[in-house]
């Protein structure tokens, strides 16, 4: 706008000073170059890409005329990279109807893999890659179809409730402090306590004897148990699995340090001690008996985590 009111003659003798000027910074810079940051280059580039050629040649300049066009080719470039770039990098996300559907079909069949559900998919008309539906179950947290197949204890637990008996030894000192062995069984079904007995000397004569008491309770009550855990206590001889083994129980021995897999048992031993024994002043083992006897009922209906709970 500055130009517009200039002569002719004005305009020629600013145009003289200024190719003075340029030719004064190149002297002085001697081999250096001069550096133009991304707005000088944007600006020369825009004012002068539509000059012919040989216009630009015969100009001074402090650049070369490819130069300058170069600018502007790159100018344009990174204009249609900004405008071409996707709201949303990578894949578009897949359609919510398609991920609901994968979804269901991996939650009510947890033996495919995503390979059956890709197939699956296809066969009902939903056109996706296998990749997209590992990225579905990935995304919502669905572990591989080998582990989704496969049951917890818990859940072995609660499905075999009605034929499953748990047995362990409970150990306390009485006032006199004469240490005590309680041999004690759970059904996990009915949560019932059965207190097999308790004495001083757990001999394998005294062991296998409770073992056929026990056997001859569960037959008088109708109780069709087919499975015992234990642990690997070295009280239990092989006598007692026998005697067991000729009822239809066949023995199932926890893993070493594992008390998780005979949870319900391991559960009400500690409740026992919290809140019996812990509190209690024991005489002798007739009054053992009586106490653990008469408050077995109520420490069963409370020992049991909800997670193990027959449903």
């Amino acid at each position: 706008m500055r130009l517009l009111p200039m002569s002719n003659r004005d305009k020629d003798v600013e145009i003289l000073a200024l190719r003075h000027q340029i030719t004064l910074l190149e002297r002085q810079l001697g081999k250096e170059k001069v550096r133009f940051d991304a707005g000088d280059r944007a600006f020369l580039a825009a004012l002068l890409h539509r000059l012919p050629r040989d216009v630009l040649r015969r100009m001074r300049l402090l650049v070369r005329p490819d130069t300058v066009l170069r600018w502007h080719r790159d100018l344009l470039a990174r204009r249609h990279v900004a405008v071409s770039r996707p709201k949303r990098p990578g894949r578009p996300r897949t359609v919510r109807s398609v991920r609901a559907l994968a979804l269901r079909l991996a939650r009510e069949n947890p033996s495919w893999g995503y390979r059956r559900l890709h197939g699956e998919l296809l066969v009902l008309g939903v056109k996706v890659a296998a990749s997209t539906v590992w990225e579905i179950l990935q995304e919502a947290g669905i572990d591989p179809a080998p582990e989704r197949a496969s049951s917890s204890w818990a859940d072995f637990l609660r499905s075999q409730a009605d034929a499953l008996l748990a047995c362990d030894f409970l150990e306390t000192v009485t006032l006199t402090g004469a240490r005590m062995y309680v041999f004690a069984v759970i059904e996990h079904a009915s949560r019932r306590i059965r207190i097999l007995g308790a004495t001083a000397h757990p001999t394998a004569s005294w062991v296998v004897q409770a073992a056929r008491n026990l056997v001859m309770d569960l037959e008088d009550a109708g109780c069709r148990a087919r499975y015992m855990i234990r642990d690997r206590d070295g009280k239990f001889p092989d006598l007692f699995d026998a005697v067991l083994a000729d009822a239809g129980i066949t023995v199932v021995l926890s893993g070493i340090q594992m008390p998780r897999m005979n949870a319900i048992t391991e559960r009400w031993v500690q409740t026992c001690r919290r809140e019996l024994l812990d509190r209690t002043l024991i005489w002798n083992q007739r009054h053992l008996l009586h106490a653990l006897r008469e408050l077995s009922p109520a420490l069963a209906r409370r020992n049991v985590s909800p997670c193990l709970r027959p449903r």
